[in-house]
């Protein structure tokens, strides 16, 4: 049992040192942030929610480092936590949860996912995550300040500029709107201390196609070829901002977009822009060391682009910058069950648990086995030894006679050999796990978690129970480790 301070012996304030690893693109560190979270206890409610987060502690930064254009030097990555996390311990002790991610680039390596998975492993409570480029937008916005700055009817603009792409999050009323990715990024293309090309990722190949340049590893790179790159990928991200691409540009974007583009209209009525990311250092002047990419030069050109453009948006330079994704990782990753949970002694913890999401009212519950099961044989989750977590979405509050109902269909899905999780959004989840055990007999593991919202797109990390109210963190998280062949890039061979 995790040792969780309660403010004042009071359990309606939980207070969690949260650790988050990043291993991105162009960088890898680590930071650590004390959460306090609250529950609304006059309005019933067993949720928590974060209220407040302070940073105690970030690593040293370092260049994640690369064995070849398929592998990450996971050895020296490894030797690089490990280094800080033990200094970390010395200085604050262990974290109560955390996360792992995976960014940009980096999680397109063939080694990604064991490496994650050994890191996880190392820093004991972090649980393993890969943030695909819509929850890395969503992390950067919340770990950057820009949810916050908008609560007050601003609509804001986060993009978060790293070493493999920029993600744009539209955010405005504390809630995010839409979010988006381009291979747009400074480690694009690095060169050794020699001068010479040693990293060539494969979407800096349609932007050199259009400047009639090719580059082949080991050959020299001068500072005007990365200028001349950096104010290329400068100018076609204003021209998405600003909505000023002519047609060869246009096409040029479409090349470059990682997802879908943000829907027509998104960019209209910006109130102000925030950055984070490796190259806001630069744009907001926080760093002038050069690392041999296009950091240093994309900087230039886009807070010189954004000084020139009209409409002028004011630029906030009080983000948290290169670590705004790892400090929205470990505030808004973290869920909490609150004192409804059901749990079965020693279940816990459980990881890399498949969402599976049903919406369940009194006309849908004839049949919700047949739901779930349907669901669960698309992700093929029995195929690939993936265990599933049944996330049930109540139009209401149920009665007990409802979820006696949904019991006995979750229980024609059940495999005694296997922890039976089930996540509800209603305070319900242990009149639901007394009726599963007590009233219908089931006698294998169980959870049944509260207060939990989730869909098809998340996987779920469940922690053991904390403190004074057993309250369980969850971490809820896209887990997008891609290869290259499915991402359909090609490999720039040495």
């Amino acid at each position: 049992m995790v040792a969780v301070n309660f403010q004042e012996q009071n359990p309606d304030v939980l207070v969690l040192r949260s650790l988050g690893v990043d291993i991105g693109s162009a960088t890898s560190h680590l930071t650590y942030s004390e959460v306090t979270l609250r529950r609304d206890s006059m309005a019933l409610s067993s949720q928590y929610e974060v209220s407040s987060r302070e940073e105690l502690y970030h690593s040293d930064i370092m260049l994640t480092p690369y064995l070849d254009e398929a592998h990450i030097d996971a050895a020296a990555v490894e030797s690089f936590i490990a280094r800080e996390y033990g200094r970390l311990l010395e200085a604050h002790g262990p974290a109560d949860t955390g996360v792992v991610i995976v960014t940009g680039e980096a999680a397109n390596r063939d080694n990604a996912p064991a490496l994650a998975q050994t890191v996880s492993m190392h820093v004991g409570s972090s649980m393993c995550v890969a943030a695909g480029p819509h929850y890395e937008a969503l992390l950067a916005a919340h770990g950057s300040g820009a949810v916050e700055a908008s609560a007050n009817g601003r609509r804001i603009l986060n993009l978060d500029i790293g070493g493999g792409t920029t993600k744009l999050s539209v955010v405005q009323d504390g809630e995010i709107l839409s979010t988006a990715a381009l291979s747009i990024g400074a480690r694009l293309l690095a060169r050794g201390a020699t001068g010479r090309a040693e990293r060539i990722e494969p979407p800096l190949v349609p932007l050199l196609a259009a400047l009639d340049e090719r580059l082949d590893m080991g050959d020299d790179v001068t500072d005007e070829l990365r200028r001349r790159i950096a104010h290329l990928q400068a100018t076609l991200l204003l021209g998405v901002i600003f909505k000023t691409q002519d047609p060869r540009a246009h096409d040029l974007v479409s090349q470059l977009w990682v997802t879908d583009p943000l829907p027509t209209g998104m960019l209209d009525d910006i109130d102000a822009v925030t950055f984070s990311g490796g190259v806001a250092e630069y744009i907001l002047g926080h760093s002038d060391q050069d690392f041999g990419d296009l950091g240093i030069f994309l900087g230039e050109e886009l807070k010189r682009g954004f000084e020139r453009a009209e409409p002028r948006y004011p630029i906030m330079d009080d983000s948290r910058g290169i670590r705004a994704t790892v400090l929205g990782a470990g505030q808004y990753s973290i869920r909490i069950s609150g004192i409804t949970s059901f749990v079965t002694d020693g279940v816990l913890p459980l990881a890399g648990l498949k969402v599976v999401a049903a919406v369940v009212d009194d006309s849908q519950v004839k049949g919700l086995a047949d739901r779930l099961l349907a669901a669960r044989n698309t992700f093929a989750l029995d195929d690939v030894g993936v265990r599933p977590c049944y996330a049930l979405v109540f139009d209401g509050q149920p009665d007990y006679f409802l979820l006696k109902d949904v019991a006995r269909e979750l229980l024609k899905i059940a495999h005694v050999g296997s922890p039976l999780v089930v996540a509800l959004n209603a305070d319900v989840a242990f009149a639901l796990g007394v009726i599963i055990t007590v009233e219908l007999g089931w006698t294998g593991e169980l959870v049944v978690l509260d207060g939990i919202s989730a869909g098809d797109l998340d996987y779920a990390d469940i922690g053991a129970a904390l403190g004074l109210v057993d309250a369980i963190p969850v971490t809820l998280k896209s887990l997008t480790f891609m290869t290259r062949k499915q991402t359909g890039l090609t490999v720039v061979s040495r």
